[in-house]
């Protein structure tokens, strides 16, 4: 009779914490992290305010110390649980977890690069795992019914809108913070980008510089794709005849990585190992 590894239920306990949703210690941990990246991104946007900088320079950025060193921490532990480090590293989350946390150690070399701890408001991608919102319910003709269907869809539409618009007024706020434009901070930056992307426009701040015009043009055109999605949305909720449902089990392959598996799987859909070892 083998004696089971230490080390290696030490691994796969890691791996179901911080891989899946699941169960009760995977859903507290996403729940927490989310909570962190909320307050993270909150930190960032105080800071380029001006009056509250001054006052609580050291309180945030001791903060946003002890916040980065936690998600290097998360980083290396994702990496060590799985078996082929590779799948996380160069997966779309590895990319996404590695950018938001390297802002802050460049910014000891780099001046003017903290700001962009906001690509932080990416790694909120994850509250998708967490709340199952790829399951929805069937077809329905009324439309009062296919509102209510749509709302998941919507809301996740929403939540991209937001962080598209973060991301955005903070990269305006790098291009034209020096610029005597209106671009005061991240926050003032965050609200130009929403009142551009929805194509309101009222016109109190505007770019001035020529990358900062050619950034605003290009929201501008995707302001009107965006426009169109949620009648897409409702639209595709009416046409459909027959219910659809999506797996929404938050499994993670402890070799390849790989989510989405059916709730009775026991091997990868992917790979065809083993989706937890014995």
């Amino acid at each position: 009779m083998s004696k089971s590894n230490p080390s290696k239920n030490w691994r796969q306990k890691i791996h179901e914490i911080i891989y899946e949703a699941d169960t009760p210690a995977g859903k507290l941990f996403d729940v927490l992290l989310l909570f962190v990246i909320l307050i993270s991104i909150l930190l960032v946007m105080l800071e380029s305010v001006d009056s509250i900088e001054s006052q609580y320079a050291t309180l945030l950025n001791s903060s946003e110390w002890v916040i980065t060193i936690l998600f290097s921490l998360e980083y290396i532990l994702r990496i060590i649980s799985v078996k082929n480090p590779k799948t996380y590293i160069f997966s779309f989350y590895g990319i996404i977890d590695l950018l938001s946390t390297i802002p802050k150690y460049i910014s000891l070399f780099i001046v003017g690069t903290h700001s962009l701890i906001a690509l932080r408001a990416l790694r909120l991608l994850r509250v998708f795992r967490i709340l199952k919102l790829t399951r929805f319910i069937g077809e329905s003709a009324n439309l009062g019914k296919a509102l209510k269907r749509s709302r998941a869809k919507i809301a996740v539409f929403i939540s991209f809108v937001i962080v598209l618009c973060v991301i955005l007024g903070t990269v305006m706020y790098l291009v034209e913070s020096e610029q005597d434009s209106g671009f005061t901070s991240i926050p003032r930056s965050v609200y130009w980008a929403i009142v551009t992307l929805t194509t309101v426009g009222y016109g109190d701040i505007a770019p001035i510089t020529a990358l900062g015009q050619f950034i605003a043009a290009l929201i501008m055109i995707l302001g009107y794709g965006i426009i169109a999605v949620p009648t897409g949305i409702v639209t595709s909720e009416l046409t459909k005849s027959e219910e659809k449902l999506i797996p929404n089990n938050t499994q993670a392959c402890v070799n390849c990585n790989e989510t989405y598996h059916q709730d009775d799987a026991e091997y990868c859909h992917k790979c065809g190992k083993k989706i937890h070892d014995e």
